[in-house]
This record gives structure tokens, C-alpha cells and sequence, in this order.
């Protein structure tokens, strides 16, 4: 990402990168929505689809405090965090979002749940843009909120890199 962003600087251009922020992104992953994207999207059918289904159905937990044990929670959605498959889960969840991105020429950055949108823009087409990233965040959202996830709007944030010579003359 830094390095896409130091080339526009090099080419004389301004770059609106905007970092999301999701609440709880890996609990709120559906597992029917999760297994029908392996499935339609990724070509996993079979043996494979059944693995995936085993891996991520039927996980619980409950709370052992002293003598007390809490009856048993069993889990509905969720990747498991800080498991090897867990953030390449997630990703392949949300390989859909790059096609909501692409409609509006944004360029998608992810990395687990951390997801960032930038677009490249000379110094006085910097409003333009900033209506552009606004309407594409717009349909982010209600893409992630059909999905499940939930868009965190006051923690994401909008940054613009450039260098002095563009940004200031």
C-alpha cells in the first residue's frame, strides 16, 4: 500500500485513502453465506465444502468459574480468530466487496479485516474524488450490512498523501 501510495506522490498526485474499520468483523461471519461463496464463487464442492462446513459448524464455549459451570453457547457465525484459516476466511468472504469497489473506480486493499480503499487524483480534482470515495463507501456499507458486517463509521478514517510540492503550491 505505501509503496502504491509513494509512486502517485512521484508522479505529482494526491491519494484519498480511506482505512475501515468493521466491528467485530471475524464474529459476525455467516457460515451459510461463507460456505455457499466457497461453493458458488470458489468451485469447493464436495469432500472439501464438507471440511470447510465441520471446521467453522458447531463450535461452542461455556464458562467454568469455580465450582459453577454456564450452560453451553453454541456459535452461529464466526470465523475462529487467531487460527490459520481464520483471516483467509474472512478474506474469501469478502471477495465480493472488490466488485462493489471496482464500480466506482476504487482500488481495494485488504488484508484480513483490515481493508483500505484508495483512489489517485490531481491536487484540484480532490473534491471530486472525495464525492467519489464517498459514494463508493456508501455502497460499501449496505454491502456489508446485507453480508452481516458492520461498517464502524467512527473509526474509519479518510487520509490524503502528498507531497509539499503538490499539496502546497
Amino acid at each position: 500500500m505505501i509503496c502504491c501510495l509513494l509512486l502517485m506522490v512521484d508522479t505529482g498526485h494526491v491519494s484519498a485513502l480511506c482505512l475501515l474499520d468493521l466491528t467485530a468483523a471475524f464474529d459476525t461471519v455467516d457460515h451459510d453465506l461463507l460456505l455457499s461463496r466457497l461453493q458458488r464463487q470458489f468451485g469447493l464442492r464436495g469432500v472439501v465444502l464438507l471440511w470447510f462446513r465441520s471446521y467453522v459448524s458447531g463450535r461452542s464455549f461455556k464458562v467454568l468459574y469455580g465450582c459453577s459451570t454456564s450452560s453451553t453457547v453454541y456459535f452461529v457465525c464466526s470465523v475462529p480468530q487467531g487460527s490459520f484459516l481464520g483471516p483467509r476466511l474472512f478474506i474469501l468472504y469478502t471477495a465480493e466487496l472488490a466488485d462493489v469497489t471496482e464500480k466506482h473506480g476504487v482500488t481495494l486493499h485488504a488484508f484480513a479485516d483490515d481493508t483500505q480503499l484508495y483512489l489517485r487524483c490531481r491536487r484540484d480534482d480532490m473534491a471530486s474524488t472525495a464525492l467519489q470515495l464517498e459514494r463508493c463507501l456508501s455502497d460499501v456499507s449496505h454491502w456489508m450490512s446485507a453480508d452481516r458486517l458492520k461498517l464502524n463509521a467512527d473509526k474509519t478514517e479518510l487520509l490524503w498523501a502528498g507531497s509539499r510540492r503538490c499539496c502546497l503550491t
